[in-house]
């Protein structure tokens, strides 16, 4: 079988569109970060067919038992960190349901997920929309939000998250608490209605619930991650202990658990996707949990999908000094030294195989260098290869606004940083394709 030969070198890879480059001027550029493309360092992957110890990865059989669990461990330890199996006292709680939603066409389940006896031990809550009048188990996309459940839709009878959030007037959050006026402020981020009428249900949660998005956030009395160490009996963050995508990523595996129990929504047909930090989350949640049917990355950049070695937009120094709850502390090492990873983000894509991923990228987010997006799904295509599946099928960064890929998807929206209307139309269209 003929594959690609590595290393792969950064002068060879396709040309970013015109269009991309137009947005140079007008884009944000932090002080000593790198926005021109002449200036990406030549660069040498790693294979994701040949093993630590030289060896060619040949067969289907190679892949699943050697150099798959071999790539999850490197990324287990020099990036997201290690997470822990599901609680044994787990259980779940309906809060509330409702099933005239949405005028009739819905039922709205609220779920309280409990990871420990105690009432005021971590827990996290589901926000679920299924269509009604469905002759079984519906496919679902479950993914989780900033701002809390209620910032999702409208709907009054989604209960107002009382967790700490940023304070962001904007998104109605005052002093770290969302207020009525957040309700339904990130609903065009979720087309719900149109979603349910495209036969598919939705589940939200909000990400807060597992470790709040801020510095400290692992350490926080609500934080699953400071639950699970005091558990442990350990004071100190290991090297190679979870960060928070970990931790979200976690979350959305149990709830997972909870679908597998509930007969409304097929749990063997869920497709889980995630913006930004949380697209990173979706990434990792796809490659820890197998059971997960499709896995979709929206802008996530840095740390998700986007290629570490180009040094594009955001970097890893960056994004560690920025963020540095969300890896774990061995990914610190390769500050101003991405060449060291034993791993880059093209091998994460490649975790998804055999099932469907789908990588979306927009022309006005540099920061998220949607060229090393592209070019991450376009070298895990080798992968699929193997497997006997198509995969991104094409070679050059296509133009926006023009969906290309089979088993692996990819577009380029025009825009910037957010998931859109035409985004979900692309998943929805995805979805239909690999699990109708």
């Amino acid at each position: 079988m003929k594959r690609p030969q590595f290393p792969f070198r950064a002068v060879l890879c396709a040309a970013v569109p015109a269009l991309i480059m137009s947005t140079l001027s007008a884009q944000h550029r932090p002080d000593g970060f790198n926005y021109d493309e002449s200036r990406v360092p030549e660069y040498t992957l790693p294979d994701p067919l040949r093993l630590e110890n030289g060896d060619a990865v040949e067969d289907p059989r190679a892949w699943s038992e050697k150099r798959r669990p071999e790539l999850m461990e490197l990324f287990r330890e020099h990036v997201y960190g290690r997470q822990p199996a599901a609680p044994e006292g787990m259980r779940f709680e309906i809060r509330s349901e409702d099933t005239e939603a949405l005028g009739g066409k819905a039922t709205r389940r609220e779920i309280t997920v409990r990871f420990a006896e105690g009432r005021d031990d971590p827990s996290m809550e589901i926000l679920l929309y299924v269509p009604n009048g469905a002759d079984g188990p519906v496919p679902a996309f479950l993914g989780l939000n900033f701002f809390g459940n209620h910032t999702a839709h409208a709907d009054p009878g989604i209960t107002l998250s009382t967790r700490w959030m940023r304070s962001n007037r904007s998104m109605g959050v005052v002093d770290n608490r969302a207020t009525e006026a957040s309700r339904g402020v990130r609903a065009d981020r979720w087309p719900v209605e149109t979603i349910i009428d495209r036969g598919y249900a939705l589940a939200t949660i909000y990400c807060g619930d597992l470790v709040p998005d801020r510095a400290d956030g692992l350490e926080a009395d609500s934080a699953v991650t400071a639950y699970f160490r005091e558990k442990e009996g350990r004071n100190e963050r290991g090297k190679d202990e979870w960060g928070a995508i970990a931790a979200w990523a976690w979350g959305l595996s149990r709830a997972l658990d909870y679908f597998e129990t509930a007969d409304a929504v097929d749990a063997a047909r869920v497709s889980v996707l995630g913006h930004s930090r949380l697209g990173k989350t979706a990434l990792w949640a796809g490659a820890e949990d197998e059971r997960f049917a499709i896995v979709i990355s929206n802008n996530s950049g840095c740390g998700g999908a986007a290629l570490s070695r180009r040094r594009f937009g955001e970097t890893v120094r960056r994004i560690n000094t920025n963020f540095p709850h969300w890896f774990c502390l061995n990914f610190r090492d390769y500050n101003d030294d991405e060449d060291a990873l034993p791993v880059d983000q093209h091998q994460l894509i490649a975790l998804a195989a055999p099932r469907p991923v789908y990588v979306a990228s927009a022309t006005e987010d540099l920061w998220a260098d949607p060229k090393g997006e592209f070019l991450s799904a376009k070298h895990a295509e080798p992968v699929y290869r193997l497997l006997g599946l198509d995969g991104l099928g094409v070679d050059e960064l296509p133009a926006p606004n023009t969906p290309v890929g089979h088993t692996i998807g990819y577009h380029l929206r025009e825009g910037g940083h957010s998931i859109t209307e035409y985004d979900w139309e692309q998943y929805l269209n995805f979805a239909d394709r690999h699990l109708r």
